[in-house]
Parts: C-alpha cells; sequence; structure tokens
C-alpha cells in the first residue's frame, strides 16, 4: 500500500457485477491514491479472481465487504480463505456473536502471518445503515439503532476486532466509548451533491470525520459520476473545505 493510500480516509464503493467496469472504476480510484471496497455483488459474480483481476498491478487498499456470518468454524474458513487476496479490511457481522468474530480475527492473524504479509483489519458490522429504529423494532430489536449499535460495537472490541462500521450518527458515541484508536468505518456517506438512495442513517463526508469517523465508504455518487477520478477528487475536497 502505498503512503497515499495509507492516508486517504475513502473507500470508493465499486458496486457491481460487471468486470469490466469495476476495472475501469479501479483504475481511476487508484490516481486519486484511494482505496476501494468490493462487496457482495461483485465477489458472487467473480470470486476471487475477479478480486486479483480488478486489483492488478496498482497499489491501492481493498476493504472486502463480504459481512461474514455464520458459526465460528466457518467464518474462520472463509477468513482463511480470503486472507491471501490482501485486504486492507475485512468484516463480519457483530451479531455473529463473540467467539465467532474472535475465530474470524485468529484465522486472518494465522493465514496472513502464515504468508509473511500484514493481517488484514478485522471489522465488524453493527448495524445496517439502511435500516432504521422502526426497521429495528420490527425485528424485535430493541432501544432503537444506537443502543444496538453500542452493545455489539462493545462486543467486538471486547472479541479482538479492530474496529466496526458504523453510521456517522454513530460515530461520537462510539468515539467515546471505544477511544482513539479503534476503526470506525463509516457508509451511509453522501457528499453534498449526491442523492440519498436507499440509505436511510446518512451524512456528508465532511460531517462523518468530524463525527469521528476513521474511514468512509462513498458508493454510487462517484461511481455515477462521468469522470469517477474527480468526483473521489471532488468527496475528498469536502473533508478539507
Amino acid at each position: 500500500m502505498s503512503a497515499a493510500a495509507a492516508r486517504c480516509p475513502l473507500f470508493v464503493a465499486l458496486d457491481t457485477p460487471d468486470l469490466d467496469r469495476a476495472r475501469t472504476w479501479a483504475q481511476a480510484v487508484a490516481e486519486t491514491g484511494c482505496g476501494i471496497k468490493l462487496g457482495l455483488e461483485f465477489f458472487g459474480a467473480h470470486g476471487a479472481a475477479g478480486v486479483r483481476a480488478v486489483t492488478g498491478d496498482a497499489v491501492l487498499p481493498v476493504f472486502l465487504d463480504l459481512k461474514f456470518h455464520d458459526i465460528p468454524n466457518t467464518v474462520a474458513g472463509a477468513v482463511r480463505s480470503v486472507t491471501p487476496l490482501a485486504p486492507a479490511i475485512l468484516n463480519v457481522h457483530a451479531a455473529g456473536g463473540t467467539a465467532m468474530m474472535r475465530a474470524a480475527r485468529d484465522a486472518a492473524e494465522e493465514t496472513a502471518t502464515g504468508l509473511g504479509a500484514p493481517r488484514p483489519k478485522v471489522i465488524a458490522v453493527t448495524v445496517l445503515t439502511s435500516l432504521d429504529d422502526a426497521d429495528l423494532a420490527a425485528t424485535g430489536v430493541p432501544g432503537g439503532a444506537t443502543d444496538q449499535v453500542r452493545r455489539l460495537a462493545a462486543l467486538a472490541v471486547d472479541a479482538g476486532l479492530d474496529g466496526v462500521v458504523c453510521s456517522a450518527r454513530e460515530a461520537p458515541v462510539l468515539r467515546a466509548d471505544l477511544g482513539p484508536d479503534v476503526l470506525l468505518v463509516t457508509p451511509g456517506v453522501r457528499p453534498t451533491w449526491g442523492a440519498t438512495g436507499d440509505q436511510k442513517r446518512v451524512t456528508t463526508p465532511a460531517e462523518a470525520m468530524a463525527a469521528g469517523a476513521s474511514s468512509l465508504v462513498v458508493g454510487r455518487p462517484i461511481t455515477g459520476a462521468a469522470d469517477v477520478a474527480a468526483a473521489a477528487r471532488r468527496v475528498l475536497d469536502e473533508l478539507v473545505g
């Protein structure tokens, strides 16, 4: 990973099953020194070979957003399978519980050590940003999104994970709860000029970073632009403007 990429807080979500399109987007993002996020839509279509094809020779961090959630042994096996792809970050669902999260982190550590490579950061999804309090209540979760995020984030840190995925609306309380070193990766970020789409708990890039986020995930406002690199730079400009 280049020094520029390591400093960039932005991951651009390449949410497409189209390999050529994802490769083109990744090349554009690489020009900015930021990272990419590859999720289920892409991985389901192309798997590990697709990740390698998209990254190619480019030096850019990858957030592998597969949200593993199963019994501990199965999740450990899944993490062992994807760690050789050298993601900067991979994630699991905190709702899978402490044993599952510990198994994921241990599998990442053991596999990376065996490869002589840095361990991917393992973070936990707390509450999806497409869900609000009413959605959680409908599934039997009491207390609303913020309470559930705090419970799951504390569980993840206790399990030894590096951080959590959370909405920027929960970032200030999590930063206070968990301290300065825990990674807070924030999706549901929309620049001032971007449409909200299907996200419900959203905020702007500048607001998210001010709230305590470590990294941001932005997708459609960037990949839907005519010039992907320029759109990514426009998001970065919001962070300093």
